[in-house]
């Protein structure tokens, strides 16, 4: 247990509400998005598994996780360290959100912000498509009705708009919190994402 923060070393914290535009700037970067996300599911891990993982060089990795561990994104859990060499990081918190509203005003962290929102979009529609691209490799139950594509044109007020989204959220993070059942049954990895804009056809 650590004393400062009352938590168990190796779990995260609950959820970060960024506000610091400089946080908020570490994650304009798709690597580092990749390795949030690495550390998210899999667990702490060295950056040699991470660049293992990622397909990079040891060195890029290196330098990504040091960007996310002075913004406070990730840190280091020493107490998995088998010698001096080696170094193992996890994440400090279980989930990230941020408001855009927050960085209205000024120029720069506007600019932030929307590259932020721009780059996490790119990311989940490059996992989408590459499940396209793979999911003949898939088990046939895989492929017949667990991905999902739906959308609806709706007329809301942003009162109504905001009723919406918050029962998006709470449909997925259902899902993400539930424990996983150890029924001996094999899981994968599924990415759910929802987005709710104002726009026109």
């Amino acid at each position: 247990m650590d004393e400062t923060t009352g938590r168990t070393t190796d779990e995260p914290r609950g959820t970060r509400e960024i506000q610091d535009s400089r946080v908020l700037a570490a994650l304009t970067h798709p690597l580092r998005w990749r390795l949030i996300d690495l550390l998210k599911v899999d667990g702490p891990a060295t950056v040699g598994r991470l660049a293992e993982r990622t397909g990079q060089a040891v060195g890029n990795v290196s330098h990504h996780l040091k960007v996310l561990a002075e913004s406070g994104l990730i840190e280091e859990a020493a107490e998995l360290a088998r010698d001096r060499r080696e170094r193992w990081w996890r994440l400090a918190d279980r989930e990230l959100s941020w408001a855009r509203a927050d960085f209205d005003g000024d120029p720069v962290t506007e600019a932030v912000a929307d590259a932020a929102g721009s780059i996490l979009l790119e990311r989940k529609v490059e996992l989408v498509r590459e499940w396209s691209a793979r999911r003949g490799g898939y088990d046939p139950d895989w492929r017949d009705g667990c991905s999902v594509a739906t959308e609806a044109w709706l007329r809301l007020t942003p009162e109504e708009a905001r009723e919406l989204a918050a029962d998006l959220h709470e449909v997925i993070q259902k899902w993400a919190r539930r424990p996983v059942p150890e029924d001996g049954r094999e899981r994968e990895t599924v990415l759910a994402f929802a987005h709710s804009v104002p726009a026109r056809p």
